[in-house]
């Protein structure tokens, strides 16, 4: 039972009715279900001396649900049976009879489901007209929904003062009219002062530390007052032990009747947050100068192969100038449709296998034709249940490793050429030296036996010839040791079709004489890098052996051309010529004192010492010809190195 300090139910004309029920009462009850009070619309009930129901209202009847029962002239407590309460409201009744009014109370009623009802009774002496207490008049209000409301209020209020220590949030709130501002006890602790500190908007306000913080909760604070505006400001205060802490401070204003009456809000301690914050974000920092300085493409794709995060090194290798050029973008964006495809098909597998690709060799082109050579691993994002929601790419640009690789293959390959063109030369000579040695000895031992002077000068004169021959072969051997030693001989830019042209001339009464043409296509501002005195013997020997081995039933043409080809400058000479049967001898096309006609000015070496010449600058050199058509070679000056 819960007892209420609230004004009197005062029921009006008191007297008057308690005259007229005196007079029922003399007429045997026949007035019982007078009219007027059957009708009232508050359920009221009219108790005697000995608590029995003489009257009721129909809402008194229904509310408690009477209507089965015949309640007049039964006691007012067997239709309530509840001993501890019963005893506690005789008490009442018989103050009340007494002439007591009592105060307001509450009683709990079980309806027939079972529902529990709540009602405020209230009890006044029932007088009649000579002012003599006849009973007792009883009113009943149903306040269930305003108990219910009450209790979720208190639970509310137990929840958000649980939930206030938790979250270290406390509240506060400003009377313009008293000027009064109130701290919870929550915003007193984060304060650090005491719980009986009574704070004004001055001292509030000082609490915050002084600089920014200070300034912005004032303008907040006066934007309030003056512009009715409801602020969040995250700001820092000083307690009263001089402590620094973070704090979300909000404020609302209040209104009634559109008039502002005052400010309500809230005050969280957020300084462990604050400090969490700053922690991740330094981590966030460490780690982005980690993986930004490492020597290594880094990205994390999404289950569709798009970009969520990628490190300075893949935006540099990309061309762009931060990540949010990249960031939301997948492969097809940046490479060729078939690196594209290959790379998402590699995530795709990752992502479904759970399984990483670990120092894969990959070769990305860009859409600029651009290549570059990797070895990338691809491991698998994993959330806490396992399951991928992308990759952590990794990629290693191994491009300058791997030319560097050729370029070792490149120099063991030329270390394999030199040595078997070291063995080649040491044969021959040996085998040149050895014959030009055996014909001297023999030619001596003819002479120092020959008696007859005739025969000794023709043997004089072999022996004259035989020293020519020598000094020519030491000449050649010279000069392909020349060539092969001199292999830092800068090279330079040259003007092709001009130094064709003076080739041409230095040729021309060779060309006049054989009534051989020279066709010199070569654009006029074509330039090769070449070592120059290579590059007149290569002209000079290709173009004299086009006109030495012309066929005899037309006049020798000459053909020069040129195009560009990766990173070489090929020239072609073409002529009309014998041809070779390139099945028979194009292995021993190119070697030393090799011959393919039967020319009287053929010696073999031409040819050997053109190729070491184009070899020692880096290039090379290919023919293709048909035997009575003619015989195309093919020169590739390399322009890289």
């Amino acid at each position: 039972m819960r007892v209420h300090n609230k004004p009197l139910f005062i029921w009006h004309d008191t007297t008057t009715l308690v005259g007229k029920y005196d007079n029922m009462l003399k007429k045997d009850l026949k007035l019982a279900n007078n009219y007027l009070i059957k009708q009232l619309p508050k359920a009221t009930a009219f108790i005697n001396s000995k608590f029995e129901v003489i009257h009721a209202s129909n809402q008194w009847i229904k509310e408690f649900n009477f209507e089965t029962k015949n309640v007049f002239g039964k006691s007012i407590f067997s239709l309530f049976k509840d001993g501890e309460k019963n005893e506690e409201w005789r008490l009442i009744l018989d103050k009340c009879l007494k002439g007591q009014p009592s105060e307001l109370f509450d009683i709990e009623f079980k309806d027939p489901n079972s529902n529990t009802q709540w009602f405020e009774w209230s009890n006044i002496p029932w007088y009649d007209s000579d002012e003599n207490i006849v009973g007792v008049i009883i009113q009943a209000e149903n306040i269930t929904s305003r108990v219910i409301n009450e209790i979720q209020i208190e639970k509310l209020e137990a929840l958000l003062l649980e939930k206030s220590e938790i979250t270290k949030i406390g509240t506060w709130d400003y009377n313009i009219k008293t000027n009064k501002l109130n701290w919870c006890d929550i915003t007193k602790t984060i304060h650090e002062v005491p719980l009986d500190f009574i704070p004004n908007v001055d001292t509030a306000i000082n609490f915050y530390k002084d600089g920014i913080s200070r300034n912005t909760i004032s303008m907040a604070f006066h934007n309030a007052m003056i512009n009715k505006k409801p602020w969040s400001e995250k700001s820092q205060i000083v307690s009263a032990n001089g402590v620094e802490k973070w704090v979300i401070a909000s404020g609302q204003p209040i209104f009634k009747n559109n008039e502002l009456i005052g400010l309500i809000g809230t005050f969280q301690d957020i300084s462990d947050q604050v400090e969490g914050d700053n922690k991740v974000k330094e981590n966030e920092h460490l780690l982005k100068t980690l993986i930004d300085n490492l020597p290594l493409n880094v990205y994390i794709k999404d289950r569709e192969s798009r970009k969520i995060l990628v490190n300075k090194s893949e935006c540099e290798y990309m061309g762009v100038s931060g990540p949010s050029e990249l960031l939301g973008k997948n492969d097809y964006d940046f490479f060729t449709k078939e690196v594209a495809v290959e790379n998402i098909k590699d995530d795709v597998s990752v992502i479904k296998s759970l399984r990483p690709i670990l120092n894969k060799e990959t070769v990305s082109i860009k859409k600029d034709g651009n290549a570059t050579t990797f070895l990338v691993s691809k491991i698998p994002l994993t959330n806490d249940k396992g399951e991928a929601y992308g990759i952590v790419g990794i990629s290693t640009d191994i491009t300058h490793l791997k030319q560097k690789e050729e370029e070792l293959r490149h120099l063991i390959n030329v270390t394999s050429l030199q040595n078997k063109k070291l063995i080649n030369f040491a044969h021959i000579v040996s085998h040149n030296l050895r014959s030009h040695t055996a014909n001297f000895s023999m030619l001596l031992d003819f002479l120092a036996n020959e008696k007859e002077e005739t025969e000794k000068e023709n043997i004089l004169n072999m022996l004259k010839n035989a020293s020519d021959n020598l000094l020519e072969t030491l000449d050649n051997l010279n000069e392909v040791v020349a060539i092969s030693t001199n292999i830092n001989i800068e090279k330079k830019p040259i003007k092709l079709n001009s130094k064709i042209e003076d080739v041409k001339q230095n040729l021309s009464a060779y060309i006049v004489q054989n009534k051989a043409t020279i066709v010199n296509k070569i654009p006029i501002n074509a330039k090769i890098k070449v070592i120059p005195a290579y590059i007149d013997s290569i002209l000079m020997n290709f173009i004299t052996n086009g006109v030495k081995y012309k066929n005899p039933d037309k006049d020798p043409i000459i053909k020069i051309s040129y195009k560009k080809e990766n990173n070489y400058s090929v020239v072609s000479i073409s002529d009309n010529g014998l041809g070779i049967d390139l099945k028979k001898y194009g292995s021993k096309l190119f070697g030393m004192y090799k011959t393919f006609h039967n020319h009287k000015d053929s010696r073999g070496i031409g040819l050997y010492i053109t190729k070491n010449q184009i070899e020692a600058m880096n290039g090379k050199v290919t023919v293709t010809s048909e035997v009575g058509v003619g015989t195309t070679f093919n020169i590739f000056f390399n322009e890289k190195d």
